[in-house]
């Protein structure tokens, strides 16, 4: 499955890439590792969602504002990489979610970017080993903040 032709075919229009507002790289390579930095859900207009799901954002909203991440990390990749193509395999999400003390569908929100990895690609290399927590806050109040781990291939 080609990432990229996915990306066409899923009509999929991703943010700019992000850049650090911080002290770190978005992405950093080892070996044939990549770590993608914690991403927030950036909109192709540069606005974020923001709120705190179980509060100001549905669930729905909140699975919505993963998705929107998910977005983000695949404009970083490709940004970083060159081209999407270069991903073999997602290895590990770790899902942050800024929700009340009382919301318990932490892993329901963090579906909305493990569902979107899936569909670009395939579920044999889309899916990878996850965690999905719930934060008393995020960094401006972001409503989801990712991070992920890939395996490259080297063309």
């Amino acid at each position: 499955m080609n990432p990229e032709t996915r990306i066409v075919e899923l009509n999929l229009e991703l943010p700019p890439a992000p850049r650090p507002i911080a002290v770190y790289k978005p992405l950093v390579i080892a070996g044939n590792m990549a770590y993608v930095s914690g991403h927030g859900p950036l909109r192709p207009d540069k606005t974020l969602i923001t709120g705190r799901v179980g509060a100001d954002l549905s669930l729905e909203q909140g699975k919505a504002a993963a998705r929107q991440v998910g977005l983000a990390i695949l404009a970083t990749l490709r940004s970083q990489l060159g081209s999407l193509e270069r991903v073999k395999r997602l290895v590990k999400v770790l899902g942050m979610v800024n929700s009340t003390p009382d919301f318990l569908e932490h892993p329901a929100v963090i579906n909305g970017c493990s569902e979107l990895f899936a569909e670009v690609w395939g579920r044999e290399n889309g899916i990878g080993a996850r965690s999905a927590v719930g934060m008393g806050s995020l960094p401006g109040n972001i409503a989801v903040e990712i991070e992920a781990i890939f395996e490259l291939e080297w063309k």
